[in-house]
């Protein structure tokens, strides 16, 4: 989520077309000329905002008109609304930037899997099971290498792909996993059942950050902190908080010598929120990043907070779940040399965007599309998207790491700072658990 640039046209979103029609799914009703006209709508509609709002109006080389009309010949052929929906996300991914995809009109259908996955280095394992699900029963276990999903086989650049798909596009009552445990010697197959939920109001998806991330809530109230002697961890799950509380948040740490900035996980949020923290970071006025876009716009800059300053040491986790306003803010700590960065490359994935909605005829059928409309381009004087952030230390945790909860990577934090927490003890200070329908994180 990170990687070279690769091409986009690998993987499971390559044969969305034709794979549509060959599993267990619940977007399999068949089209009728009223559904296919909504679907043509909606195609023609995205058009029209990604030819007037996209950031590159040369379109990385893509002959738009070609590859919309190529679009609308795949719809007048499809069968299934499932299928008519991947050609319109298909035709956006083709472009391959991570802030320009397809909102599919919502559903009343809510899935759960009962497994949340995530990369670590280049290999993908299983972060959590849900208690008293299928997949809990067949064996699923924390720790587990994902090989492949219903053929698929998970890579950096290609799983927010598998994770789009399954929970937006194509919610499955069931898929086929090929798994190896961290013990084992030889892979096995599941078949693990999701549990499908008809609710009263259609659900809404606002973004792709949570689908299958472990991070908690976005909420206020959900940052978290841990005092080892004269350091502190604050794990800040999200930048989806109103600015002003981090003026609160600070107060926390103020008073530490050392403060680890966990955000791995933390897929992004509000430019203005990366800018008041990075006001009390920093003992200076900075230019964060240029924006770069068919119209000049403001760069993003923090104004410091003088006496309020965090003048501490800082050390910033992330990992492959750091997007956007996490990774920028841990690029820019690289970059003036105010701390270090320590775990995974992160996402890789920060441009800016605008969400376009629309609503089909009147008739309450809202879809959407996310418009990248300006690359982030950082005072050296390079775009982090598709390359992400190196970290100055790159700490991977194993397979066998997630099965025993052991947390290298804060572990080693630590002893930078002059702590001594081994791994064991790192991995108990925050853990994630299912409670209920909902994903916490408690701090032990």
């Amino acid at each position: 989520m990170k990687n070279p640039p690769v091409s986009y046209l690998t993987g499971l979103l390559l044969t969305i077309f034709c794979i549509v029609s060959s599993a267990h799914f619940v977007n399999a009703q068949k089209m009728d000329r009223i559904e296919r006209e909504r679907m043509q709508y909606m195609l023609r509609n995205i058009k029209r905002e990604v030819k007037d709002e996209y950031y590159d109006p040369e379109f990385h080389g893509i002959d738009l008109d070609a590859r919309f009309d190529q679009a609308e010949e795949r719809l007048k052929q499809v069968e299934t609304t499932g299928q008519a929906l991947g050609v319109i996300a298909q035709t956006l991914i083709d472009f391959n930037d991570s802030h320009l995809y397809f909102l599919p009109p919502a559903t009343n259908l809510e899935v759960e899997y009962g497994w949340r996955l995530k990369m670590f280095g280049d290999k993908c394992f299983i972060t959590l099971v849900k208690p008293k699900s299928d997949a809990e029963a067949k064996g699923l276990k924390p720790g587990d290498q994902v090989l492949s999903v219903e053929g698929f086989h998970p890579s950096r650049s290609e799983l927010w792909k598998m994770v789009y798909y399954y929970n937006l596009l194509s919610k499955r009552s069931q898929l086929k996993m090929t798994v190896l445990s961290p013990t084992a010697e030889k892979p096995r197959e599941l078949v693990i059942e999701s549990k499908i939920e008809k609710k009263q109001k259609a659900i809404t998806v606002a973004t792709l950050a949570d689908l299958f991330d472990t991070s908690g809530k976005t909420d206020f109230d959900y940052n978290y902190f841990k005092e080892v002697g004269t350091i502190s961890v604050w794990k800040m799950p999200s930048f989806g908080i109103d600015p002003k509380n981090i003026d609160i948040l600070v107060k926390k740490i103020k008073n530490s010598k050392s403060l680890i900035l966990d955000l791995r996980g933390n897929g992004g949020g509000y430019v203005a929120t990366l800018e008041r923290l990075a006001g009390f970071m920093f003992d200076r006025d900075l230019k964060i990043a240029e924006l770069k876009g068919r119209k000049k716009m403001d760069p993003q800059e923090s104004k410091t907070r003088g006496d309020d300053v965090y003048k501490g040491d800082l050390i910033v986790l992330i990992d492959h779940n750091s997007g956007s306003a996490a990774e920028i803010f841990a690029r820019l700590v690289q970059l003036e040399k105010r701390g270090k960065v320590l775990g995974d490359v992160s996402a890789g994935a920060v441009m800016q965007a605008r969400s376009f909605t629309d609503e089909i005829s009147g008739g309450g059928i809202f879809y959407g599309a996310s418009i990248t409309n300006a690359d982030v381009i950082m005072s050296d004087g390079k775009s982090l998207e598709h390359i992400g952030v190196i970290p100055d230390e790159q700490i991977v945790p194993t397979g066998l790491d997630l099965a025993r909860q052991r947390d290298p990577v804060l572990s080693k934090a630590l002893e930078m700072l002059g702590g001594r927490v081994s791994p064991e003890e790192a991995g108990k200070f925050f853990v994630y658990k299912w409670k209920g329908d909902r994903i916490t994180i408690e701090v032990q």
